[in-house]
């Protein structure tokens, strides 16, 4: 059985991300073949817009299948690791480049790599029961697949927040933040790809089965979020967040949720998230993906990733023994050479950058 699907339905080209027991995670092999059935639907007449969706009802996708580049890197097979996100990162520019509508229906779980194939296409469509958070810093990475790009340039401080602390937010907030451009229920959604496929506009066709979405649930705690994220630092964001949590009140109770949270992860990753979304205002999506193949490949040369997902996905003791373990002892300029020196081998993005077999 296939991992992912490709069909035509009139004028649509159907992608249907398959792997439902593995929350949709997304393997080298539905990158490699999603490229290849985007770059010939691209020139294809009969096809006049692409639709992305996941199978079953719990994730549209959970992220890159990380089990396999752990196992790989554990292997010392290093160079396939870093030959998945390659062909991932290149996925991703090309789905923000596509000359055709991209429409992407996520509903459930969308994490990571499942954010780097909805997030930068043209529409994106939200149903009821989405969940969306890219969680890296426990598991050893950083928010990735072009996130640099999009969380800085949320509302105010909001996708700082979201990529420093791995929060999941729901469809209203996901919404209110613009992380989706339309709302339409999951029941409506066969509707919705039947009048896509019979050629209709997918402007036109949003707009006519969009629904207004709930009102942010998070709305009361947006001036909190803009006021302690701008923290220029960490360790200024920690302090502002201890200092709220010793008050009272749903700001004391939020903040020291997220100082829990932050201290959770590992303190290489959480230093690299906050330094990447610094970084992404200064530059387009090419410029992020290309910094991230730096950072990415270094992290697969270094302990934390294979800790994080010994301690959440192998051993599951919730116990990763993080190097090094605490904030203070993270070298700054360091983290920050992991983004700015380019590799031997630059992750290199033309317009057509192809897939390799």
């Amino acid at each position: 059985m296939s991992d992912i699907r490709f069909e035509r339905r009139g004028a649509v080209g159907l992608v249907t991300l398959d792997r439902p027991k593995a929350l949709n995670a997304l393997s080298h092999d539905m990158v490699r073949r999603m490229r290849t059935a985007l770059d010939e639907w691209a020139t294809d007449p009969e096809v006049a817009q692409v639709v992305l969706r996941g199978a079953g009802e719990r994730a549209f996708c959970a992220g890159g299948d990380v089990r396999a580049i752990w196992a790989l890197g554990r292997a010392g097979r290093i160079e396939e690791a870093r030959q998945f996100f390659r062909d991932e990162y290149a996925l991703n520019l090309a789905i923000s480049r596509y000359p055709k509508p991209f429409i992407s229906l996520v509903d459930g779980l969308c994490f990571g790599g499942g954010f780097g194939l909805s997030g930068h296409g043209r529409f994106r469509v939200a149903g009821e029961r989405v969940g969306f958070a890219m969680p890296e810093i426990a598991i050893g990475l950083y928010p990735d697949v072009g996130a640099g790009f999009v969380l800085p340039r949320l509302p105010g401080w909001s996708g700082i927040w979201l990529g420093l602390i791995g929060a999941r937010i729901g469809l209203s907030d996901a919404m209110a933040l613009g992380l989706y451009s339309h709302h339409v229920p999951a029941e409506r959604w066969d509707d919705l790809v039947e009048a896509l496929a019979a050629g209709d506009s997918a402007g036109d066709v949003l707009d006519r089965f969009a629904a207004v979405p709930p009102l942010p649930s998070l709305a009361p705690l947006y001036p909190f979020i803009d006021r302690v994220f701008a923290g220029g630092s960490v360790a200024a964001i920690l302090a502002a967040l201890d200092h709220a949590a010793a008050g009272e009140g749903i700001e004391a109770e939020f903040a020291a949720l997220q100082a829990q949270t932050l201290r959770r992860g590992s303190p290489t990753a959480v230093a690299l998230a906050f330094t990447h979304l610094k970084r992404g205002l200064g530059l387009d999506l090419a410029g992020c993906l290309t910094e991230e193949f730096r950072a990415m490949s270094r992290i697969l040369a270094g302990p934390d990733f294979y800790e994080g997902i010994r301690a959440l996905l192998i051993d599951k003791d919730g116990a990763p023994r993080w190097q090094p373990a605490r904030l203070e002892e993270v070298d700054l300029a360091a983290i920050d050479r992991m983004f700015a020196e380019p590799l031997a081998d630059e992750l290199v993005l033309p317009d057509t950058a192809p897939v390799t077999s």
